[in-house]
């Protein structure tokens, strides 16, 4: 017995067929802006890839430009069959195909899902990659003529700057690196000295941090240096006032930026299996209701159209029985390959 069984007329086939043609260009359109969402994605994280320590994966923003391409391709084959379903002749010929398009619709929203949950996840995989990669822009910063660490500094001070941030975990981090070049540094003078001569290491240490931590909106003049020492400033205590530099460490506001845009991105893709399934269910409706016209020649003729032609267990019945079949198929093959090979 047929599931979810319908009965249409002529105005309800042309109503359904002009539904679902807008239905298919509106998915379309959602195919685009997939697509864009993952070139603007993959962008985004070449932008910023020294920030990852060139560790960040392009296997979501790639899969997100496929499924872009692949929404728009399946879509506008859809679109075209519900244009042509109310020309007998014309829909003749994409009649052998709609069973096979509607699994291949099926199958693309496994797909779908799969990306959504992707989209959610890559957030851990983010967290590390900048927890990594901060760390060491922050190590490098001063490296402005070693090769290949060149641009690290404005990466970093254009990062601060634009996310209003300051470290990697706050501004602190600052406090721990050497981010002033030995050639920047007068080793004549006193003070110079006794710094480099106190740390173990040998580095120059501040309690200070790079101007691009400066939060331009605060009223006081940008204290950057010997920031923990009150005495140094006036009226001023670094426990109790609101410090004039960004207190947000970059990997939070990072990993905010980043994990607002893949959520945002994985809901669209939630929504989108919302409407593939809405436009797969309206196809087999309008397919089997042409299918089953009293009269074929008459286009006014009454016809039932149905979501599965047999019961769901039954249905899944069939579907694994098909499988079976397949690989038993598979199996006599490869067996009769083997008895072929022994005899020769």
């Amino acid at each position: 017995m047929a599931l979810m069984k319908v009965k249409f007329d002529l105005p309800k086939r042309v109503k359904l067929a002009q539904g679902l043609w807008l239905m298919y260009w509106l998915a379309v359109m959602t195919g685009i802006l997939v697509f864009s969402l993952g070139l603007f994605f993959k962008i985004e994280l070449r932008k910023r890839s020294e920030m990852m320590n060139n560790n960040e994966s392009h296997f979501v923003p790639n899969l997100l430009i496929l499924v872009g391409l692949a929404a728009c391709g399946l879509n506008v084959f859809g679109g075209k069959v519900c244009h042509d379903s109310l020309d007998a002749i014309k829909f003749a010929k994409w009649k052998p195909m709609v069973k096979g398009y509607l699994m291949g619709c099926f199958a693309f929203n496994i797909l779908l899902f799969f990306t959504a949950l992707l989209c959610f996840c890559m957030q851990f995989h983010l967290y590390f990659a900048l927890a990594e990669g901060l760390k060491n822009g922050i190590k490098f910063y001063k490296d402005t003529d070693t090769p290949g660490r060149c641009f690290m500094k404005r990466t970093l001070d254009m990062t601060q700057i634009e996310f209003r941030c300051c470290g990697n975990n706050n501004y602190r981090d600052w406090f721990e690196v050497q981010w002033i070049s030995n050639r920047y540094l007068d080793f004549s003078n006193d003070e110079v000295k006794d710094r480099v001569l106190s740390n173990v290491e040998g580095k120059f240490l501040m309690e200070s941090v790079p101007f691009s931590c400066c939060n331009p909106g605060s009223p006081r003049p940008c204290i950057q240096h010997q920031l923990t020492n009150n005495s140094a400033h006036y009226d001023y205590d670094h426990h109790t006032e609101e410090l004039n530099i960004w207190t947000r460490g970059c990997r939070e506001s990072l990993v905010a930026y980043y994990g607002g845009m893949m959520n945002s991105i994985g809901s669209l893709m939630l929504l989108y299996i919302i409407l593939e399934a809405g436009v797969m269910v309206g196809l087999q409706y309008l397919t089997t209701s042409l299918e089953t016209m009293a009269d074929p020649e008459n286009p006014e003729s009454e016809s039932e159209g149905w979501l599965l032609e047999k019961s769901v267990k039954e249905t899944v019945a069939d579907v694994i029985a098909t499988i079976k079949g397949l690989a038993g198929a598979g199996n006599q093959v490869g067996e009769g390959e083997e008895a072929v090979a022994t005899v020769s």
